[in-house]
């Protein structure tokens, strides 16, 4: 069956394809995208120009796909970075600081988590509440780490508290600060 089909597609003259797929092309395009791109968020349109461009580039579809679809991961993860956000509440009593972490934590805010810490504050205990939180990367367990054992470094007891069952898979496959020779292994890093 597939040689007649094979068969009756070679008789098909190739500028008739062309034809057909040139009309299609232009029948789904939304023309409109181009009549309102000013009304469009600048990521989505660069998005859109320079997968176009790829294409037209290097006459490969797959390309400008791949290309596209990285930009638009790339535009996701900046905008998801700025909605991390740490807020800090200090008990004198008790000499306790309480960090409460809301949002995503991956390799785009894990510079932005670490640097939310004020680690030379003189402290008996911190407390870093992550339960409106989630981490989803080895760069995110890598700055819990990093945070935790700065903290342990300058004499202070760090507890860390609501962590959900995803992030806490990730934190105890690829986490050190819980490991008994943490502070060596995150100086040879």
């Amino acid at each position: 069956r597939s040689k007649f089909i094979s068969d009756w597609l070679k008789a098909i003259p190739m500028a008739a394809l062309v034809a057909v797929m040139i009309m299609v092309a232009i029948g789904t395009f939304n023309w409109d995208s181009l009549r309102n791109i000013r009304q469009y968020p600048l990521s989505s349109n660069i998005v859109m120009i320079v997968t176009v461009i790829v294409v037209v580039a290097t006459h490969n579809l797959a390309y400008g796909v791949l290309v596209g679809v990285l930009l638009s991961a790339l535009f996701f993860a900046n905008k998801i970075e700025r909605y991390m956000a740490i807020q800090s509440e200090f008990n004198e009593p008790e000499n306790t600081r309480t960090y409460t972490v809301t949002g995503q934590v991956f390799f785009s805010s894990a510079d932005k988590f670490t640097s939310a810490f004020d680690f030379k504050e003189a402290l008996s205990k911190v407390v870093i509440d992550v339960s409106q939180a989630h981490f989803w990367d080895v760069s995110a367990v890598a700055a819990v780490d990093k945070v935790v054992i700065k903290f342990r470094r300058e004499g202070t007891e760090v507890e860390l508290i609501g962590m959900n069952e995803a992030s806490k898979t990730l934190v105890d496959k690829f986490g050190i600060h819980d490991k008994p020779d943490a502070l060596d292994r995150l100086n040879s890093h």
